[in-house]
């Protein structure tokens, strides 16, 4: 055979373009399953870190901070003004950012975030409510401050708006109404704004705190699910409801909502364990003169404590007495001591 029937040979072999296009194909297929595992790696480990909650901080040293930039130094008030500002940057500024009205992942799907957010949120409204009605006011009949008037309004717009406007261009706009309300307080030359420590403003803020507590103590409590007495018009003589209710009642999280309430709850005291603070250094003299610094401060413990790291990955919830941790029913006992507390801490700051 010549080497010219070899290449006639070699020429007339069939070619099967099929065979490279289904080769292309799954090369192709590897290749995009690969950028998917890789992208969804990274939006798990975002998604970790993002989740992580926030470092406490000192209050004094959060006030001098802030005072220390625009040329002030400690005045009554400060300590408690900063912790609200701190409080609300932190919600805008932690790791991710604000979450609880982001529409792509992994913000998405972090569900516990935002429901941290919600509770220390929370607490930033009723603490701002109080500056703006009591707080700032040296009585009823006083004018209100022009950035709180603005403030408090801001801090409650919806909290999951996130176009026309976003939330946090209006969250941004009360701190900065706040940032202005402290910096006028501390300024020596003007006496327009001020903040009245006294006994009745901290009690009549504490009032809510109670009510906040006392919620979230019975949410938490109600993830075994517990058959509990009607007591809404007990101890009121003559007391009415607009409609029939059971003599007892079936209450019951549900089991996909475990976590969220949990969440609320470490938000909201992580959120209330940084303004007690503040106002144990604004309220030094008060608290003093009623006795009741003891008091303040073990609320702010059992504050501290509901604050423990959760080793779990996920949020327990085992019956009362079984083999399992209940991580609701714990940070309940916590909520709720704290609870205890303030009822006592009203009552000696009502005493003459």
């Amino acid at each position: 055979m010549s080497i010219f029937g070899k290449r006639d040979q070699d020429e007339t072999e069939p070619h099967d373009p099929a065979g490279a296009d289904d080769n292309d194909g799954i090369h192709w297929s590897r290749v995009l399953f690969t950028i998917l595992g890789i992208l969804l790696i990274f939006i798990v480990i975002i998604g970790i870190y993002w989740s992580a909650e926030p470092e406490a901080f000192d209050v004094r040293v959060n006030a001098n901070e802030k005072l220390a930039a625009s040329g002030h130094s400690y005045v009554v008030g400060s300590a408690t003004t900063a912790a609200l500002i701190r409080v609300a940057e932190t919600l805008l500024e932690k790791p991710g950012g604000y979450l609880t009205n982001d529409v792509l992942p992994p913000g998405f799907y972090l569900d516990n975030v935002p429901n941290w957010e919600f509770g220390a949120l929370v607490q930033v409204r009723d603490l701002s409510r109080a500056f703006r009605e009591s707080f700032s006011r040296s009585q009823s009949q006083s004018t209100e401050d022009p950035d709180l008037i603005v403030a408090e309004p801001n801090f409650h717009f919806d909290n999951d708006s996130w176009l026309f406007p976003p939330t946090e261009s209006e969250y941004r706009e009360a701190i900065r109404r706040v940032d202005s309300y402290l910096l006028r307080i501390a300024d020596p030359q003007n006496s327009d704004a001020q903040f009245f420590a006294r006994a009745d403003n901290l009690a009549a803020w504490l009032v809510n705190v109670e009510s906040r507590l006392g919620s979230l103590s019975q949410r938490l409590s109600a993830s075994v699910g517990q058959q509990r007495i009607n007591t809404d018009t007990a101890g009121s003589g003559g007391a009415a409801q607009s409609t029939p209710a059971a003599s007892e009642l079936s209450v019951r999280t549900p089991w996909l909502q475990i976590d969220d309430v949990f969440y609320e709850a470490r938000g909201a005291t992580w959120a209330l364990m940084h303004f007690l603070r503040a106002v144990e250094v604004d309220f030094e003299q008060v608290l003093e003169d009623k006795n009741a610094t003891a008091s303040l401060r073990q609320i702010i413990r059992e504050l501290e404590a509901s604050q423990r790291t959760v080793f779990f990955p996920v949020i327990l919830n085992g019956s009362g007495f079984g083999i399992f941790a209940n991580h609701s029913l714990t940070m309940a006992n916590y909520v709720s001591r704290a609870n205890a507390a303030i009822i006592d801490l009203r009552n000696l700051l009502a005493q003459g």
